[in-house]
């Protein structure tokens, strides 16, 4: 029994050393080489130093002046802890309800219109930190209107923070909510 037991002991320390240690210490160490910003969780932080938020990670912004991400169902809100969809399918009643309910907040808050999907659906994480660029646009007159200046000003920021596919062809176009808040605080401040 012992010459069985003892090269198991020895594989399990050997994997647990190359499996465990090893190769995590690799990949963390080639990101950090390859892809220092990311690696270091993309953190947006104001001149001072002070960390805002990550750009990889959606928060919540409420406030009329700013743009609105989309609904989370990670915890209370964009709780990095509860990440996870909310998992009911198209014919589930409390969606339906949610969605309903999402529109009709929208409409109320950016008026008539076209509503993308994701003014009111929660992404597969409940963290995503983009928009699409529709959903950008519908806010804008909102937006506008709270910090006094014209639809047109808010539109050229939400344009120059619209973010093309990978490659051309890989994803969709999107919006990073953070990034845009920051640019409309950083050249639109409200009146």
């Amino acid at each position: 029994m012992l010459s069985q037991i003892r090269p198991a002991l020895v594989m399990t320390a050997l994997f647990t050393l190359l499996l465990g240690v090893a190769y995590p210490l690799a990949v963390t160490g080639v990101a950090q080489l390859a892809f220092p910003w990311q690696a270091d969780g993309s953190l947006i932080q104001d001149r001072d130093g002070t960390v805002r938020g990550s750009a990889l990670v959606g928060q919540p912004f409420a406030e009329a002046r700013y743009l609105h991400p989309r609904p989370s169902a990670a915890g209370d809100g964009y709780d990095a802890s509860a990440s996870s969809g909310s998992n009911l399918g198209p014919m589930n009643e409390d969606l339906k309800t949610r969605v309903a309910e999402g529109v009709a907040a929208v409409r109320a808050e950016d008026g008539p219109g076209v509503i993308p999907a994701d003014a009111v659906t929660t992404s597969a994480s409940g963290l995503d930190p983009d928009i699409s660029p529709a959903y950008a646009r519908l806010q804008a007159a909102r937006v506008a209107q709270a910090r006094g200046v014209a639809v047109e000003q808010v539109q050229r920021i939400l344009d120059r923070n619209t973010e093309e596919p990978l490659l051309g062809f890989i994803g969709q176009p999107r919006v990073n909510v953070l990034m845009a808040n920051r640019d409309l605080d950083a050249h639109l401040p409200a009146r």
